[in-house]
């Protein structure tokens, strides 16, 4: 197997704190062994994230440009290769692999452009010959946590942002696929990075980041997973006074509305929920459909569901891969089970497919009690609960009932009610008559329960800079 490791001090290391097998979702067997962090190999990397900042910070944003588009030019180049290693540790189907690692690059080339236009501003003074300015620099030493669903995207956003801001990042992957996250650090270093900007790390989650949020030398804390732990890393970097950006968990409402192509809005609706088998923040999850089109929604939808091809994401026919992990497979079947012993009926799928490995059918469930759990707890996978409502104040109320507030989506076709629709939900995104919500250069972020802070867009940036007030004055 091949033996992945760490890169800390701009060198390429084993850890000192043992180590865990990387498993292929899709056959279930060990494809590589990947090194874990000692506290003395966090040590390392903090002081070398914090002597690395000191070079990066005082390195020209044109520079600094030009490394990060050099980095991203070289994942494109490699784009079919990342692609296949990706779907090898985390089973996406490869074409989505590939769409992957080109939107990495792409955020990395947007970052290295906008890194160059982190402007201050001038505010004229009150007194002559005075100068009043506000500057835009660098937090400093970031810490960066990303989980498995996305194993390019989520840690480029994360990396490419701090680096144009100038600042030094320490980035601990999810071990299940740390493969991606590795070969964006190569790409780096081969462009030229200086030693110790980026450092990358792997280890028990819960140590790796109480240890590393510990350190006073680290500035900032950047997370993307489940809300219940994002509470606690959020406690703590309030104990340091830390900024933050947490994109949590989320419950995404897709609203139906009457006066739309129920079939169309159905095959596009069903495409993104079975993106990534379901494994994606983002995904349409509790979807909300007018009673006079419901049935025949409900119809499509599961045609769609039944047409599927499920198998190993390599394969050129294959529609939707395996779940990542066998954690998953465990939880959809329990959401399942629980919605369907609450009254729901299912219309397509809901069972576990094959001998060997995590394989889940795309599944359908149709008049789904408000009770069931799959109406208030993210599912994470391939299972799409379909309800019914009648008014336009009825189903924004179920929308909002929840504490999440990570994406939202309504399809119509009245501009009156896409306005409407738009100020009613309470999300941090909204798609109208689409479910794209997420290129580099717009904001990506959530609010209540799902997180605080964006990634993307020039708040990406923000999130890396602090903001410095300067008074100059003529000498008495």
């Amino acid at each position: 197997m091949q033996q992945l490791q760490m890169f800390i001090d701009g060198r390429w290391r084993d850890g000192t704190g043992g180590g865990e097998e990387v498993i292929n979702p899709a056959t279930e067997q060990p494809i590589a062994a990947l090194t874990h962090a000692s506290p003395a190999d966090l040590d390392e990397a903090i002081a070398s994230a914090r002597q690395g900042f000191e070079v990066w910070r005082r390195t020209s944003a044109y520079d600094r440009s030009a490394i990060l588009r050099k980095a991203a030019q070289s994942l494109r180049a490699r784009a079919d290769e990342l692609a296949r290693v990706m779907t090898r540790e985390q089973g996406k189907v490869l074409a989505e692999s590939k769409v992957e690692v080109l939107t990495s690059a792409d955020i990395m080339d947007w970052y290295a452009e906008e890194g160059r236009r982190a402007y201050g501003r001038i505010i004229p003074g009150r007194v002559a010959g005075s100068r009043q300015m506000v500057l835009k620099e660098p937090v400093g030493v970031g810490a960066a946590f990303t989980p498995w669903n996305f194993p390019a995207l989520t840690p480029m956003r994360k990396i490419a942002g701090a680096l144009a801001a100038g600042c030094a990042l320490i980035i601990k992957p999810s071990e299940e696929t740390p493969a991606s996250a590795i070969a964006i650090a190569r790409a780096l270093e081969e462009a030229g990075l200086p030693k110790g900007v980026l450092n990358l790390v792997f280890g028990v989650p819960a140590r790796v980041s109480e240890h590393v949020i510990a350190s006073p030398a680290v500035r900032k804390i950047s997370f993307t997973g489940s809300t219940a732990v994002g509470k606690l890393l959020m406690g703590l970097a309030a104990k340091g006074a830390k900024r933050s950006t947490m994109e949590l968990g989320g419950h995404s409402p897709v609203i139906v509305f009457d006066d739309v192509d129920a079939a169309k809005v159905a095959a596009v609706a069903a495409g993104g929920k079975y993106r990534n088998a379901g494994q994606v923040c983002i995904s349409p999850t509790r979807f909300f459909v007018h009673e006079s089109s419901y049935k025949k929604f409900v119809d499509a939808f599961a045609e769609v569901a039944n047409g599927l091809k499920l198998g190993d994401g390599l394969a050129a026919d294959t529609r939707m891969g395996p779940l990542a992990n066998a954690r998953r497979v465990d939880a959809i079947e329990g959401f399942v089970r629980d919605a369907v012993d609450k009254g729901a009926r299912l219309r397509a799928g809901g069972e576990r497919q094959g001998n060997n490995g995590y394989f889940f059918a795309p599944t359908v469930l149709s008049d789904v009690p408000d009770d069931a759990r799959i109406m208030r707890e993210e599912p994470f996978g391939p299972v799409a609960p379909i309800v019914p409502f009648k008014t336009f104040d009825e189903v924004i109320a179920r929308a909002n009932s929840l504490e999440y507030g990570l994406a939202a989506y309504a399809f119509t076709s009245s501009e009156k009610t896409a306005a409407a629709v738009a100020d009613a939900l309470e999300s941090g995104m909204v798609g109208v008559n689409s479910l794209a919500v997420s290129t580099p250069e717009t904001p990506f972020g959530g609010v209540k329960d799902s997180g605080h802070g964006s990634e993307g867009g020039i708040e990406g940036l923000d999130a890396y800079l602090n903001t410095k007030f300067v008074a100059q004055y003529q000498p008495a």
